[in-house]
């Protein structure tokens, strides 16, 4: 999008792009949607002329009548029968678009950097995925649908004035205002939609914090406060969709009172012509059926309003389709090599605003480094960009000598472990948490290995089914928590485990244990740790000391105590830890 662009009119381009893309994943089905609707269209258009003909043989006793009678049931039975299988494939379709739309944005969700997810609060993705979601599916239908409906109207107000010329016009004068109301129904409808979705957006972020944050709402006593917050949103809901309603009943009531009095002068007019002798009986009944499909051009009003809907819920769930993807490279497997990590000229921009500056570091394959510094210094950025969980806007990551960004995905992760601080389990079980990640699957005896590693086996065993134990059924502490994600990355690791303050909810004995493991007990690599205890950064092989978004210093941790700077990242506790700066210095000693 250029600076100069509007932002809205950018949105609804990349709706239009989504609805299309949606439409051809259905394209069979939308064709079958308008090819019956046409078909159905077509035989309603010729049903009027055949029924007037049959009444004109009748009344003149011609045994050709009974021919014609059969054709009027034939016509009538077909458009009843491809009305229902239109309304069957609509269904199918909508369906489809709908659940093409929620795997591409989920998709897009999955494969962006996860500062760009967390644009979006999760309350405002599932409504996008949901609700906003189901109604833009309706549209590739509905477009077919909506372009088939104009054809009885036209083709009624064609065939009106091939039967009497005069009918045709007494219904013709009425069409210009017709017009002008439907397009005033689309221009104010799209406008009051898009403002009744904005603030249901609105009300579920405010509902999935409140959900989020249930404990803590409970431990303040404040349930009744946070209900308000979220159902303060209830009255503005209420009037956009009293507003949106009004505006879709306006003009619903407007065009059925307008098209019911251009009836009735279209048959006023054919009567005087049949008394004037003009016109014939079966002509009148023609002209009459004729004018009532011309009438219905006022139904497309239901058609355009789904559209409407359907366009601006897909404003809502393209945003999320939208989203940048972090781009993989082709290579599927790195150059072996002991897990040499370097940073070269790396730089981190965010909102504008460069959040890691310049950064250069070369780390040796299998040493552990602490990264140290002050809350928003730019240590969990730095440890993302590490592990291409985002990507730098200047500078390379090199693993071995290899740029991260040429290894596929699974490659990726292969190589590249993660642990961080509030892990998410996913899986059916305790088990199937620690096991989850890329391919090659671990077997119960190294799921067991892993746990055991991050201090985790005794408390997993204690549980009813223990490492089958469903995990809504396995309550744990901010602790375990930590531990079972500590297993799930030892159970991965590859040349590069990147440990976000993982340890962090660790008592002091359990935080050794796992020191322990990663010396000794999980598979030889490099170690990025991301830390705030000196006693961490102090048996480690190598610090990164950062400070407002560059590197400060590297060096040993007894080296850079002796900078009164370095000890105050600390806070008060790094007096207790210095007095273990001069002692073990590697993560051997944790032994």
């Amino acid at each position: 999008m250029t600076p100069t662009d509007d932002p809205g009119a950018a949105a609804a381009r990349g709706a239009d792009r989504a609805l299309r893309a949606a439409a051809r994943h259905s394209a069979g089905r939308t064709a079958a949607v308008f090819g019956c609707s046409l078909a159905a269209a077509c035989a309603a258009l010729a049903e009027p002329a055949v029924l007037g003909h049959c009444l004109d043989l009748l009344l003149r006793r011609d045994p050709a009548a009974t021919r014609w009678a059969l054709l009027c049931a034939v016509l009538t039975l077909t458009e009843v029968l491809l009305d229902a299988t239109t309304t069957r494939l609509t269904g199918s379709v909508d369906a489809r678009s709908a659940a093409w739309l929620r795997r591409r944005g989920l998709t897009a969700l999955l494969r962006t950097a996860p500062h760009h997810a967390q644009r979006h609060a999760p309350g405002e993705v599932s409504a996008r995925l949901t609700a906003h979601a189901a109604g833009a599916g309706t549209v590739p239908a509905a477009v077919a649908r909506t372009a088939t409906a104009l054809l009885p109207p036209l083709g009624g107000l064609a065939a009106l004035f091939l039967v009497d010329v005069w009918t045709g016009v007494a219904l013709l004068v009425g069409l210009p205002l017709l017009a002008l109301l439907l397009g005033t129904f689309a221009r104010a409808s799209g406008a009051s939609v898009g403002r009744y979705q904005e603030v249901q957006l609105a009300m579920a972020g405010c509902l999935a914090e409140a959900l989020a944050g249930a404990r803590t709402i409970a431990a303040a006593g404040t349930a009744e406060r946070e209900a308000a917050r979220v159902l303060a949103h209830l009255p503005e809901l209420g009037r956009e969709g009293r507003r949106m309603w009004r505006i879709y009943g306006a003009a619903t009531a407007r065009t059925g009172t307008l098209m019911p009095l251009l009836l009735y002068v279209v048959i006023g007019v054919g009567g005087l012509r049949l008394a004037a002798g003009a016109l014939g009986l079966g002509g009148l009944l023609a002209a009459v059926r004729y004018a009532g499909l011309a009438a219905g051009i006022g139904a497309v009003t239901g058609q355009l309003a789904v559209v409407v809907r359907g366009r601006a819920a897909a404003r809502r769930t393209a945003a999320l389709l939208d989203l940048p993807e972090l781009s993989q490279g082709e290579r599927r497997q790195a150059p072996a090599g002991p897990g040499a990590l370097e940073l070269r000229g790396v730089r981190v921009e965010r909102a504008g605003r460069a959040v890691l500056h310049d950064v250069d570091l070369r780390i040796p394959g299998g040493a552990t480094t602490a990264v140290v510094g002050r809350s928003g210094s730019g240590k969990t950025l730095l440890a993302a960009v590490a592990g291409r969980l985002t990507a730098c806007d200047a500078g390379q990551v090199l693993l071995d000598g290899t740029p991260l960004e040429e290894l596929t995905a699974g490659a990726l992760r292969r190589e590249v472990g993660h642990a961080f601080e509030r892990p998410a389990l996913f899986g059916d079980s305790v088990g199937a948490a620690i096991a989850f990640g890329a391919p090659p699957e671990p077997g119960p005896d190294a799921v067991q290995a892993a746990a055991r590693a991050a201090g985790a086996d005794a408390f997993v065993r204690r549980l009813p089914d223990g490492y089958r134990t469903p995990l809504d059924e396995a309550p744990m502490s901010g602790g375990e928590l930590q531990r079972l994600g500590l297993a799930r990355a030892f159970c991965h690791a590859g040349r590069l485990l990147v440990l976000d303050d993982a340890t962090s909810s660790l008592d002091t004995v359990t935080a050794r244990q796992v020191e322990r493991a990663l010396a000794h007990g999980v598979r030889a690599g490099t170690r990025l740790v991301v830390t705030h205890r000196a006693s961490t950064a102090a048996r480690a092989d190598l610090v990164v000391w950062l400070e407002g978004g560059r590197v400060r210093a590297t060096g040993t941790h007894a080296g850079l105590w002796r900078d009164p700077a370095y000890r105050a990242v600390f806070g008060a506790g790094g007096e207790a830890a210095g007095e273990r700066a001069d002692g073990p210095t590697t993560w051997e000693a944790a032994r």
